[in-house]
C-alpha cells in the first residue's frame, strides 16, 4: 500500500493532507473533488457564452488548455470570434491579457522587450515587451516573418525571457493563445517547426451554423450593444483545478495506447498501416505523447471524471497531433490532411 497526496478543498482555504490509502479510494476522493469544481468550470463557460455564440468546440479547448498549462494555436478564416474568445476568457478570469498584432515589419524586441540607455544615467534600463503578461494573444501569427515569431520560443517552453545579459521568469498562469488565418491567404509565412511543436493544441474553426449566425446578429445590433464578460473566477480557482486534473488517473494501458498511437505516425507499417508510410515524411514528437496524455486528463475533468478512457484520446489526438505531422507531396496529391491521418491511425490502433 503506497503513499498517496491528496487535496481537500475548503471553503477558504486549500488543505493537503498525507494519507495511507489505496488506489480505488485515492480515485474516489479525487472525483468527488472534480464534481465540487464542475460548478467553478460550468460558470466560467456560462459567462464566455454571453459573448460568445456558438464555438463551443473551440471554449472547450481553450479550457483544457487553461488546465493542462498548454498553448493553443487557433486557425480559421477571419470573422470567426477566435480573437474575442480570447479577450473574453481573460476576462472572466481577471489576469493580465495583452495582444500583439503579429506584421510583417514587427521585430522580437516589440514582443520581449529591449534595452534602453538613457544619457542622463548613462546607464542601460530593462523595458519590458507585451509578452509579460499572463495571457498573450499572437493576433495573426503568421503575418510576421520567422524572426519574429521565434522570439515566442524560449517564452513559451521555458516560462521566461532573456533581455540582454538577464533573464526574466514570466507571471503564472501564462498562456500563448494564438490565431492565424489559413496559410493558403496572400501574405503569410508558414510557422518554424520547432515553434508549432510548442503548441499543446491546433484548432481548426468552421462558419457558425445558420441559426448561431441570426443570434450573432442580434448579439450585435442591440441597442445596448454587445454583452461582455465579467470576472467570475480567480487565478486561485484555476491553480487548485489544475492541481486536481493532475492527479486524474491515467493507467499504464491508456499510456500505451497513446505511445502506440503516436508511434504509428513514425512507423506505420508496424500498425497495419503501411499505406501511410508514403504520405509521412516526418512523424509526431515526443511532446505529442506528453501533451496528449496531458490534454487528455484535461478533457476527462471537464467531463467531471477522475480517470481517462480511451474514448478522451480519441476525442483529443487530432488537436494534439495534427500539427507535429509532416506531409509528403503524395500526401497532397491525394487530399490528404494531417487530421484524415489521424482519423485513420486512431481507427486502426488497437483500443485497450
Amino acid at each position: 500500500m503506497g503513499t498517496y497526496l491528496f487535496i481537500f478543498v475548503g471553503l477558504n482555504r486549500m488543505h493537503i493532507m498525507e494519507e495511507n490509502i489505496n488506489p480505488a479510494e485515492s480515485l474516489r476522493i479525487v472525483s468527488e473533488q472534480i464534481k465540487l469544481e464542475m460548478p467553478t468550470i460550468n460558470l466560467l463557460r456560462a459567462e464566455v457564452g454571453k459573448v460568445i455564440v456558438g464555438q463551443t468546440y473551440m471554449i472547450d479547448r481553450l479550457l483544457i488548455a487553461l488546465l493542462a498549462d498548454g498553448h493553443v494555436l487557433l486557425e480559421g478564416v477571419p470573422g470567426l470570434a477566435k480573437t474575442l474568445a480570447i479577450k473574453t476568457l481573460s476576462d472572466a478570469i481577471n489576469v493580465d491579457f495583452s495582444r500583439i498584432q503579429f506584421t510583417p515589419d514587427l521585430l522580437p524586441a516589440d514582443v520581449t522587450g529591449t534595452l534602453i540607455y538613457s544619457q542622463k544615467s548613462e546607464s542601460f534600463s530593462v523595458k519590458k515587451g507585451p509578452i509579460f503578461s499572463n495571457f498573450v494573444l499572437a493576433d495573426e501569427i503568421n503575418r510576421a516573418p520567422a524572426k519574429v515569431q521565434s522570439a515566442l520560443l524560449e517564452a513559451m517552453q521555458e516560462r521566461q525571457v532573456t533581455i540582454g545579459d538577464e533573464t526574466f521568469k514570466l507571471p503564472y498562469p501564462f498562456l500563448v493563445l494564438a490565431t492565424q488565418n489559413p496559410i493558403e491567404q496572400e501574405g503569410t509565412y508558414p510557422l518554424p517547426e520547432a515553434q508549432v511543436d510548442r503548441f499543446m493544441l491546433k484548432v481548426f474553426l468552421d462558419y457558425p451554423s445558420k441559426e448561431e449566425e441570426r443570434q450573432i446578429i442580434r448579439a450585435n445590433v442591440q441597442k445596448e450593444g454587445m454583452a461582455s464578460a465579467s470576472n467570475v473566477i480567480s487565478i486561485k480557482d484555476v491553480e487548485r483545478c489544475r492541481s486536481l486534473v493532475k492527479q486524474v488517473y491515467l493507467d499504464e494501458k491508456i499510456e500505451q495506447y497513446i505511445v502506440d498511437i503516436v508511434y504509428a505516425t513514425r512507423e506505420p507499417e508496424k500498425y497495419g498501416l503501411g499505406f501511410l508510410e508514403p504520405m509521412i515524411s516526418i512523424g509526431c514528437s515526443p511532446r505529442a505523447s506528453i501533451n496528449l496524455a496531458l490534454a487528455a486528463k484535461a478533457f476527462a475533468f471537464l467531463q467531471g471524471r477522475g480517470f481517462v478512457i480511451p474514448e478522451d484520446i480519441r476525442e483529443i489526438a487530432p488537436d494534439v497531433m495534427r500539427h507535429r505531422m509532416g506531409l509528403t507531396y503524395e500526401a497532397e496529391a491525394e487530399n490528404l490532411t494531417a487530421s484524415d491521418i489521424v482519423a485513420k491511425i486512431v481507427a486502426k490502433v488497437e483500443v485497450p
